[in-house]
């Protein structure tokens, strides 16, 4: 077994056992990785809020044949305001799920990670509208997978155009950096559900709950 350190995020954290938890991280270096926790759930135990979901920072894990083991982690960010907040927080949710779906184990996800962690911090940001994030990070989750999202899939208008055209080719990092007036944000909103609805085949369970409360 082999020690080593992984800088991601926590994607999901399942019980196992009695005192046990399998975490899902999406690592920088190691692509979507699997973890067991061990006495992760025991009230004292060092591994107890590390193995939260949108923990973010370095993991320590020894890597088997088949399998990882969570020694310890420095997290630099819990996102704690997340979880204080239920709307927010099922967006999150929607998120790291999206996130979970693309990314796979030994790929270079390095995008996707730097992706997750400024979309998350924009949910956090009053000045963002939620649904724009939401948009946002639907859009450029399918522009690093590899999807064809050069253009909106129907003709739009032309602040709308420059709205896909910004997400599409600016780095993560500048990707909050607009807002859109309603009547361009529902035209915005409306040609990426198209792509999503197109591109990726799957039910999100957290996007259900999202969506009652959103209305």
């Amino acid at each position: 077994m082999n020690q080593i350190s992984v800088t991601g995020m926590v994607l999901a954290a399942t019980p196992i056992g009695e005192y046990d938890r399998r975490v899902v991280i999406l690592t920088k270096e190691r692509g979507k990785i699997s973890a067991f926790a061990r006495g992760a759930r025991k009230p004292n135990s060092a591994l107890v809020g590390v193995t939260s979901p949108f923990s973010f920072g370095e993991f320590t894990v020894y890597e088997g044949r088949t399998s990882y083991t969570l020694m310890s982690a420095s997290i630099s960010n819990y996102f704690q305001e997340l979880r204080l907040d239920v709307e927010g927080a099922y967006y999150g949710f929607y998120f790291l799920e999206i996130a979970g779906y693309y990314a796979r184990e030994a790929n270079d996800e390095t995008g996707l990670l730097k992706l997750l962690y400024q979309s998350l911090r924009a949910l956090l940001n009053p000045s963002i509208p939620n649904r724009l994030a939401r948009r946002v990070f639907e859009l450029k989750s399918m522009v690093i997978n590899g999807e064809y999202t050069e253009e909106p899939p129907r003709p739009v208008s032309e602040s709308c155009s420059y709205a896909w055209e910004y997400v599409v080719c600016s780095p993560s990092e500048s990707l909050y950096k607009f807002i859109l007036k309603d009547d361009v944000m529902r035209e915005f909103e409306s040609v990426v559900e198209a792509s999503r609805r197109y591109y990726v085949r799957h039910e999100f369970k957290s996007l259900e709950i999202l969506d009652v409360l959103t209305g």
